[in-house]
């Protein structure tokens, strides 16, 4: 019997102020696709649910804990995070437009609605990076799903986020003892290392199973205080 493979449909291509974005879809599944590269689709959701619990988890039970998403993607981390009652107030960052608008009135609206007409809600259009050094305001956890690690970015000027002085600015962000959250493609010992050269504290990796190859990972840091 020969296999069958759907082709790729492109839904929406724009060029926004970080290159090419496009939104499409394969079979049932809705894919982004930036600058050439892979994001994510809508195909699981079980790292970006992690990425949020477990920033949770390493509160320890801090009641109504804010948190600061990094990409709103297709939204699995946000809809988690607003299906939660015991986190307070979410903000989501995202410098794409073009998704931005998918999720308000467009293919990706029935992964969020719900999530953005939460009042705990408020998504910004910044680079995280700026925003974060910009900000006087904190918050309790810090989750960032913008790339496919700290190794493995979208594009070149988010090398900076992972290094010491971008890492400075994501605890500036956090409250004394927030949690930061990074979501990876694979392990890295040496973003780990990085962390800790920042000042973190308890860095540890949670490994999240996959169908084939290595596993993907979110790295856990907590600002002392």
């Amino acid at each position: 019997m020969t296999a069958s493979y759907e082709t790729p449909v492109v839904i929406d291509r724009r060029e926004g102020p970080y290159g090419e974005v496009v939104l499409r879809r394969h079979g049932a599944l809705l894919q982004i696709i930036a600058n050439g590269c892979f994001l994510m689709d809508t195909s699981d959701g079980r790292s970006e649910r992690l990425l949020v619990d477990a920033a949770y988890d390493a509160l320890d039970g801090r009641p109504e804990p804010s948190v600061l998403i990094g990409g709103l993607g297709v939204g699995f981390s946000l809809a988690h995070a607003a299906a939660d009652a015991r986190w307070g107030r979410i903000t989501v960052v995202e410098r794409e437009p073009a998704i931005i608008d998918w999720h308000r009135e467009g293919p990706l609206a029935g992964l969020s609605a719900r999530a953005l007409a939460d009042p705990r809600t408020d998504i910004v259009e910044a680079d995280l990076l700026a925003f974060v050094n910009e900000i006087s305001a904190t918050y309790d956890a810090l989750c960032l799903d913008i790339d496919n690690g700290p190794g493995w970015t979208v594009t070149e000027g988010n090398e900076g986020l992972y290094s010491k002085a971008g890492l400075a600015g994501c605890a500036r962000a956090l409250r004394p003892g927030g949690v930061l959250a990074v979501w990876s493609a694979q392990p890295s010992p040496e973003f780990e290392g990085t962390l800790r050269n920042a000042g973190f504290q308890r860095v540890r990796t949670e490994e999240i199973p996959v169908a084939r190859g290595v596993p993907d990972v979110v790295h856990l840091a907590v600002r002392p205080g």
